[in-house]
């Protein structure tokens, strides 16, 4: 029951005689009355003392220690004990009613207490509990102490500050206050003891170093959390230092008010090197940077390059590693960085940035050269080109690691690495295109055939077969390395298909061209006839109608037969011609040494 300042005598005699009824003479028990029996009164208040949300800790069934069990009940009577006067005594005024929530549940006890203000009374029963619970945990261990230190550690942790000051005044007993630390230190769990010192402090009037406070607090960490060689040793640490700590409180805080608070967030962050975990939480690029202007290289370094490179964008990282100074720590660094496994995350973003790709592959070099064709087959025309100059630029090298590629490659692809062979310009040894001149692709075709026209060997064949391809750009590749020497066998096909009405016209002319560098008196005859139309009886030869052959035969006689006799009389008579295109056609008769060197 509780009495409020105010009661009279006759509220006081009424309350004791509605006790004083013997509960057999009741309909039912006083304690299951309601508001209108157990609060009729203004000053005086009943609380019922309910008990089936209660608890009792296990104990041990192969423990038959009397005095061990007598232990244990000890423990388990006096946190039920401080859980009954928290929360029956501490029910507010105005719900006194008979279904009030009561639990042993350390965050129901320590709500309970904190929405108890300013009752010294009630302040003075709970703290006399708590005394004997830190004097229990300092003398005892084993399982019911355990299970009574995990309870009252966690109800310190979650009283509100001021309700953890206002319980350590303990009525100004400085003496009882430190006895009780100094026993709660040796008893309770760490984080308990770190809020406990904090408290203590601020209700003594002293002053703890913050510096002090954060290292309790990264010890309380890294005992809960550390590893487990660890955990023993900074649970050590915190109980004896705090142990000093209380008994000279004298040294004032020396630390600005922001840098205070910082370092306070970084000490309550979890351990940095836990068991497993590979996450480092300061700025990687600090540290990196800190490695490189030390030259020293460590597990933070390596760290915090690996988170660097990552992320998706590694820009920074580049730029940080090419403005460091030149020497082995650099070379280092970049090695580790500008590797097949990094350019492959590169190549699959989207989009790609390519300036980072060239960074990498100018560092990697032949290495560079698988990824950049893997990931070839997935980009578009402008980073596909982007792509084959980063392939060539690797040198002849990269051409045998090209080849590789080419066996079962769908056309589009065999195109694209057949334009980097011959971007590169030497097949590599052994390897034989001829295969791909016959390939249902033209496309890949005319690749084959750019490459394999440039092979002095195999030039003449070459022209060859791709003068009687059945593909125009084919044909126009071949007349154009056919101008201005023109392979026997290359003559002979220019010469059947002069009349090829399946070649465009503009196409036939270039053919009468490049066949008319072969010295031979058969070709000689052909630009003849091409140049003169048909006689008829008793007339003088004239030149033939100026067709795009026609006037290609007749450049061809000024360029490669002008010192011919037969070819004279045509020639002069195309230089007397009206027609300004003929004789354009024999404009280079003057100049006999000079030869077209026309290309398509």
């Amino acid at each position: 029951m509780k009495f409020i300042a105010g009661v009279t005598p006759d509220e006081i005699a009424d309350a004791l005689a509605t006790i004083a009824v013997d509960i057999g003479r009741r309909a039912r028990p006083l304690g299951l009355e309601g508001p209108e029996v157990l609060q009729r009164w203004e000053h005086v208040r009943l609380f019922p003392l309910t008990f089936e949300q209660l608890q009792l800790l296990e104990e041990d069934p192969a423990d038959s220690s009397d005095q061990m069990r007598g232990d244990k009940s000890r423990a388990a009577q006096l946190w039920i004990g401080l859980a009954r006067a928290a929360i029956a005594a501490g029910s507010d005024d105005d719900e006194a009613d008979d279904n009030t929530t009561e639990s042993t549940d350390p965050v129901i006890v320590a709500k309970a207490i904190d929405e108890h203000k300013k009752d010294a009374a009630y302040d003075q029963v709970v703290v006399g509990y708590l005394l004997q619970i830190a004097q229990e945990l300092k003398s005892k261990g084993g399982k019911e102490a355990a299970a009574l230190q995990k309870r009252i550690s966690r109800l310190v942790a979650t009283l509100q500050p001021d309700t953890l000051s206002r319980l350590l005044n303990m009525g100004g007993d400085s003496r009882q206050r430190q006895q009780f630390v100094l026993d709660a230190t040796q008893g309770m769990a760490v984080d308990a003891v770190v809020e406990l010192v904090q408290a203590a402090a601020d209700t003594s009037g002293q002053n703890v170093s913050h510096s002090l406070l954060r290292m309790f607090s990264k010890l309380a960490v890294h005992a809960d959390e550390g590893a487990p060689l660890g955990r023993a040793a900074a649970d050590g640490a915190l109980r004896d230092t705090v142990s000093n700590l209380i008994k000279n409180w004298t040294l004032d805080d020396p630390n600005p008010d922001g840098y205070r608070k910082a370092l306070e967030k970084m000490s309550k962050a979890s351990p940095v090197f836990q068991t497993g975990d590979d996450v480092y939480p300061c700025e990687p690029e600090r540290l990196l940077a800190m490695g490189i202007e030390i030259e020293m290289l460590g597990d933070p370094v390596w760290r915090a390059l690996n988170s660097l490179s990552a992320v998706d964008d590694i820009k920074p990282l580049l730029d940080l590693l090419d403005s460091a100074p030149e020497g082995w720590i650099r070379e280092t660094l970049w090695r580790q960085t500008a590797t097949p496994d990094t350019l492959h995350r590169q190549l699959a973003r989207s989009p790609v940035d390519i300036d980072v790709v060239e960074r990498l592959a100018a560092r990697m070099g032949l290495a560079a050269v698988p990824a950049l064709l893997d990931a070839l087959e997935l980009s578009d025309d402008r980073q596909s080109a982007a792509l084959v100059d980063l392939i060539v630029q690797a040198g002849p090298v990269a051409g045998e690691l090209v080849a590789s590629q080419m066996d079962g490659a769908r056309p589009g692809q065999l195109r694209v690495l057949l334009s980097i062979i011959t971007k590169i310009g030497t097949p590599p040894e052994g390897f034989d295109l001829t295969a791909y001149t016959r390939h249902a692709d033209a496309a890949v075709r005319r690749e084959a055939y750019r490459v394999i026209i440039r092979d002095p060997a195999q030039r003449d064949d070459a022209i060859a077969g791709a003068l009687a391809d059945l593909d125009e750009r084919i044909v126009r590749l071949a007349l154009g390395a056919a101008m201005s020497n023109c392979p026997p066998r290359a003559a002979t096909t220019l010469l059947s298909r002069a009349d090829d009405n399946t070649l465009s016209p503009d196409l036939r002319a270039l053919g009468i061209r490049a066949v008319s560098s072969f010295k031979a008196p058969e070709v000689l005859q052909f630009l003849l006839v091409r140049t003169q139309r048909k006689r008829r009886f008793m007339r003088r030869q004239a030149l033939a109608a100026p067709t795009p052959e026609m006037l290609a035969a007749l450049s061809g006689l000024a360029t490669h037969w002008a010192d011919e006799p037969t070819a004279q009389h045509i020639l002069d008579a195309a230089t007397k011609s009206t027609d300004k295109d003929v004789r354009d056609a024999v404009a280079r008769r003057n100049a006999p040494g000079e030869r077209d060197a026309t290309n398509s």
